[in-house]
């Protein structure tokens, strides 16, 4: 098969979908900075396991963007303990463990809807991503999170009313 020929489809295919897999990869990834690379591994892995056609149904990719970022968790846990070994290690021998200061200054009503977000569960997270910025359907989200459909469907209002509340206790 030409791989040449087949380009166009994959792109075309990443352009309609890949601003959804990323903000789904930035919701489920422990690091943002992550998302990126959590995207394209799951592009990787299901254009070599499904061929060259671009004829995959985006909750599969999401399904796979979930399980790299479990991964991705599991290494930064581990990257983390000896990150912290070497710190304490530091402070023995120095007394301090302050390398670096930093600040990010961000819009506010994006840190606020954003802090709103991350105080959801993992579970309505999940949902409310997948429908709002994947736009799947409730069904689609039922098979690909593995749940009944109606639990996907309270989650998405559950979440959206923990939202509602969060966000009206800001000044306006």
């Amino acid at each position: 098969m030409n791989l040449r020929h087949q380009e166009p489809i994959w792109r075309e295919w990443f352009k309609k979908h890949g601003a959804r897999l990323l903000l789904f990869a930035r919701q489920q990834a422990r690091n943002p900075a992550d998302a990126e690379d959590i995207v394209q591994e799951a592009f990787v892995r299901i254009w070599r396991l499904y061929g060259h056609t671009g004829e995959v149904a985006p909750g599969l990719v999401y399904k796979t963007i979930r399980r790299i970022a479990i991964d991705f968790a599991r290494k930064d846990i581990r990257r983390l303990g000896r990150e912290e070994k070497a710190d304490n290690f530091y402070k023995l021998e120095h007394g301090s463990s302050q390398w670096f200061e930093y600040s990010l200054e961000k819009e506010e009503r994006h840190q606020a809807l954003e802090n709103a977000i991350k105080q959801l569960s993992p579970k309505h997270q999940e949902v409310l991503m997948l429908k709002t910025w994947g736009g799947m359907t409730f069904e689609e989200i039922s098979s690909t999170l593995g749940i009944p459909l109606h639990t996907a469907a309270s989650r998405y209002r559950h979440a959206l009313q923990n939202l509602k509340a969060s966000l009206s206790k800001l000044p306006q």
